[in-house]
């Protein structure tokens, strides 16, 4: 494929499902090489990169724990020496809170989620920066969520992962300027995706929800935002369009609650 981001090379944590999915289809679409991380999913992740591969692609799937430091080592060492570098980093592994008050939320659900989407990042972008650094330019997207707009209720384990996440993204900005990295945050609001149905259902306390288009009627422009969009902003982010734009977080949710 060539387009917009051919020589390019993105690693996409959690990238084999959902808005991962979405934005590694969009990526290569435009000419850029994919590195499919996945933790559990690996047969999400193999489909993927055979159909990126079909279609004229290239992409390869590798196995990782984000909030694992040494698996993440080994990952980004493995990626660089498959495919020479890395100049787009996507950061978007994540899990769910239980939707429970600070009361009764467990300790190591705690560390499990704020490993996944605080210490995860950090331990990628270490990985990747040192080949990062000798492009001509490079972008690392953190995927975050509207959810540290408005702290709500029974989700402390979520909303502390995804502020760090934030202050990590808006750090390295600063850091990382002077080597012609550009680091953003795209927030999306709830996002039509496995993920998205148990984030709505700890939400809403409607456990039994098992699809999000219920809530089309009630949601901005008459639909639940979806992979796509997310994917589009960060397209956005690492072309030509953004070449002036480092340290910003923009929201994907339709403008808020109708």
């Amino acid at each position: 494929m060539s387009g917009q981001l051919s020589g390019r090379v993105a690693l996409v944590s959690g990238g084999g499902r959902g808005i991962g999915r979405g934005i590694c289809e969009l990526l290569a679409e435009h000419g850029a090489a994919v590195a499919v991380n996945y933790r559990r999913d690996r047969d999400a992740a193999l489909e993927l990169v055979e159909s990126i591969n079909a279609r004229g692609g290239r992409a390869a799937a590798y196995e990782a724990s984000v909030a694992d430091p040494e698996a993440v080592a080994r990952m980004t060492d493995a990626v660089v020496a498959d495919f020479g570098y890395v100049d787009i980093l996507v950061c978007n592994a994540g899990v769910a809170s239980k939707g429970m008050p600070v009361a009764l939320t467990e300790p190591a659900e705690l560390s499990n989620v704020i490993g996944v989407h605080a210490l995860g990042p950090h331990y990628m972008a270490r990985g990747v920066l040192p080949s990062m650094r000798t492009r001509p330019r490079g972008d690392i997207v953190m995927i975050s969520s509207v959810a540290t707009s408005h702290m709500g209720p029974n989700g402390a384990p979520y909303n502390m992962g995804k502020a760090a996440m934030e202050a990590l993204a808006l750090t390295l900005a600063k850091e990382e300027r002077p080597h012609g990295i550009h680091v953003n945050v795209v927030a999306p609001g709830l996002v039509e995706t496995d993920m998205g149905v148990r984030l709505a259902r700890a939400m809403t306390g409607q456990r039994e929800m098992q699809d999000l288009r219920s809530l089309d009627q009630g949601s901005p422009f008459g639909r639940v935002c979806q992979p796509l969009d997310v994917a589009n902003v960060v397209l956005w982010l690492c072309s030509e369009g953004a070449s002036y734009v480092t340290g910003q977080r923009i929201e994907c949710d339709g403008g808020g609650p109708r």
